[in-house]
C-alpha cells in the first residue's frame, strides 16, 4: 500500500491551536503577551516563541493531545527540576504567574520555559565528551533517586514487535517487500535477544531518554540539557549511545572518554555496552512506527513525503540488514577491553 499526502486530510486537534488561542493560553497563565509569536521546529509537540511586553520571549510547548498523561507530564517537569536543583545545566519548564509548572487551555496542555541559545557540542572533542559523561553520571544519580510512576520503561524486544505489528497493520510495508521484511523481522528480534542476554540482568533508573547532540546546546562553555519529553526507565547506556558515532574502534573510544568523566560520580555497568546495537534497532523500528502514528497530523506528510513511498522501504530494509550484521559483530570495546 502507498501512502500520499492526500489520505491525511482529516480535521487533526492541531487544528484548533490558532495563534489567538496560543496567545489566550499564555494571558490566562499570567502572561502579559506583546502579540508576537514565532512557530519552532517541532513535530511531535507545537513549540512556539512568545513575546512578552516586557522582558526577553518565552518558549511555549503546546504537548500533544492524547500523547502523555497530565500525571507523565507532571514527572517531566518534576525531574527536570530535581536537575535543576541538583546544579546540573538543564532548561527547566518556568513556574509560570498561575504559580504552576503545567498550564491547561481547553484540550491542551502546556509549559513554558526560558529562551535559552546555543550550538549542538561538537562530541568529536575529547573534553567535550568528558565533561558530557561528568554530567551524565550526576543526571542519573539524580534519576536512581526515585522511579517514576507514570512515565514507560523502555522494553526491547515487546517495543520492536509492537512497533512492528502496527506497521503491518496499517499496510505501510509494500507487498514486494514484505517477504523481505517479514524474514529480517524474527531475525533481528534473536539477535537483540542474544545481546541482551550478553548484557546480563541491568539495573534501570530515570533517563533524558533521548540524549542525543541535538537535545544538547553549547554556548561559552556551557552546556545545556534540553527537551526531556522523552525521559522514561532505562539503562543508563541509552543516555549514552546516541553521542556515539563513526567505526567501532571510534565508538569505542568515544564511549571511553564519557564514561571517564561519568565514572567521577556514578559507577557504570560496563556488560550494558552489549545494549547498544538492540537499542539502535528498537529506535529505527520505533521511528517507523511514529512516523505512521501521526501520519493523520497534517504536518507529517509535508515535512516527510518520502516517508509512504517505496523507495524509503526498500533503503530500510537495506538498513535493517546492515542493523543484523552489526547485531550479529562483536560489540563494541572499551579502552584496553578485548
Amino acid at each position: 500500500m502507498i501512502h500520499d499526502s492526500a489520505t491525511a486530510t482529516s480535521a487533526h486537534p492541531y487544528d484548533a491551536l490558532t495563534p489567538d488561542t496560543i496567545l489566550d493560553a499564555m494571558e490566562e497563565a499570567g502572561f502579559a503577551v506583546s502579540g508576537r509569536l514565532f512557530a519552532l521546529n517541532s513535530y511531535e509537540n507545537r513549540v512556539y516563541q512568545v513575546g512578552l511586553d516586557e522582558g526577553a520571549p518565552v518558549i511555549a510547548k503546546f504537548y500533544r493531545p492524547g500523547r502523555w498523561t497530565e500525571a507523565a507530564i507532571r514527572e517531566e517537569h518534576a525531574i527536570t527540576l530535581e536537575y535543576l536543583e541538583a546544579d546540573i545545566p538543564v532548561v527547566a519548564p518556568l513556574v509560570m504567574p498561575s504559580g504552576d509548572t503545567l498550564g491547561q487551555h481547553g484540550e491542551f496542555l502546556f509549559a513554558v520555559f526560558p529562551q535559552r541559545g546555543g550550538q549542538a557540542p561538537d562530541v568529536s572533542v575529547t573534553d567535550t565528551l568528558y565533561r558530557l559523561g561528568q554530567w551524565l553520571g550526576q543526571m542519573h544519580n539524580v534519576g536512581a533517586r526515585q522511579p517514576f510512576k507514570h512515565r514507560p520503561e523502555i522494553s526491547l524486544i515487546d517495543g520492536i514487535e509492537r512497533h512492528n505489528q502496527l506497521l503491518l497493520d496499517g499496510g505501510w510495508i509494500p507487498d514486494d517487500l514484505r517477504p523481505a521484511w517479514d524474514s529480517l523481522i524474527p531475525d533481528l528480534i534473536h539477535a537483540c535477544g542474544a545481546r541482551i542476554d550478553e548484557a546480563g540482568p541491568v539495573d534501570t533508573l530515570r533517563l533524558h531518554g533521548d540524549c542525543h547532540a541535538g537535545n544538547i546546546l553549547c554556548r561559552e562553555e556551557q552546556m545545556l540539557f534540553v527537551d526531556l519529553d522523552d525521559c522514561r526507565t532505562g539503562p543508563a547506556i541509552q543516555d549514552m549511545w546516541l553521542l556515539l558515532n563513526g567505526e567501532d574502534s571510534e565508538r569505542g573510544a568515544q564511549l571511553g572518554e564519557l564514561l571517564e568523566g561519568y565514572e567521577m560520580f556514578r559507577d557504570f555497568n560496563r556488560r550494558e555496552r552489549h545494549l547498544i546495537e538492540p537499542l539502535r534497532c528498537y529506535r529505527q523500528i520505533s521511528h517507523c512506527a511514529w512516523l505512521a502514528k501521526r501520519w493523520d497530523d497534517p504536518a507529517f506528510p509535508r515535512f516527510f513525503p518520502w516517508f509512504g513511498q517505496p523507495r524509503f522501504w526498500s533503503d530500510q530494509v537495506l538498513s535493517l540488514r546492515e542493523q543484523l550484521a552489526a547485531l550479529q559483530s562483536p560489540s563494541i570495546s572499551l579502552p584496553g577491553q578485548y
